[in-house]
């Protein structure tokens, strides 16, 4: 739990501090020469109004690893939890609900309903992770309103196994990411293509 959800989302925090007031510092960039004598700088601004949905496998880490950014960078935010993740949802709920101002945190539980009439309002920034199926649908919904989003979405993922590797720690680290979580990471190996050469030795181990 520590690995997976909880000491990443703790990294996110202490990287984004560590690294935010060089962020957010105006940059000076190249003045085109049709405006000879003057300067000019890129600043950067909040997008306004995030509405962040994550899915069941990883409930805490996917809906608050975002969020990190998306506070830093000074935006009010709506968090969507997965419904599948009851009690992990209702933790958050309770936890943000109490202790943020609403105008600024909300995480609003609820089913696939809820996640349409979300989907239905006017966001300025939509961050959606889970499967390909439902990102299609998060797509459709943000293209009537020109929404920008970001999609995570989960694919297929090879692990790539040739002569020079070292046999026994490939093998060992190929088993631990493909169970690790109980086999849900959206990066997990789902096969392996292994060097003819070395086949026979790495399926026996």
């Amino acid at each position: 739990a520590y690995g997976g959800e909880i000491g990443f989302v703790l990294e996110e925090i202490d990287y984004t501090l560590r690294h935010l007031a060089g962020w957010v510092r105006p940059q000076r960039i190249r003045t085109p020469l049709l405006h000879f004598r003057g300067s000019s700088k890129l600043y950067t601004e909040p997008f306004g109004q995030v509405l962040i949905l994550a899915p069941w496998n990883y409930p805490f880490q996917l809906l608050f690893s975002p969020l990190v950014g998306a506070l830093a960078a000074g935006n009010c935010v709506i968090l969507k939890p997965s419904e599948l993740a009851v009690h992990t949802a209702a933790v958050m709920e309770e936890l943000i609900n109490t202790h943020f101002d609403r105008g600024i945190l909300r995480v609003i539980n609820g089913g696939v309903e809820t996640a349409e009439a979300l989907l239905n309002e006017k966001f300025d920034k939509i961050f959606f992770t889970g499967s390909p199926r439902v990102g299609k649908l998060v797509m459709q919904a943000a293209a009537k309103h020109l929404t920008p989003l970001t999609l995570e979405l989960g694919g297929k993922s090879p692990a790539i196994v040739d002569a020079s590797a070292n046999l026994p720690v490939a093998a060992r680290r190929i088993v631990w990411g493909k169970f690790f979580n109980a086999g849900q990471t959206c990066i997990a190996p789902d096969y392996v293509l292994v060097q003819h050469a070395v086949r026979a030795e790495f399926t026996r181990l």
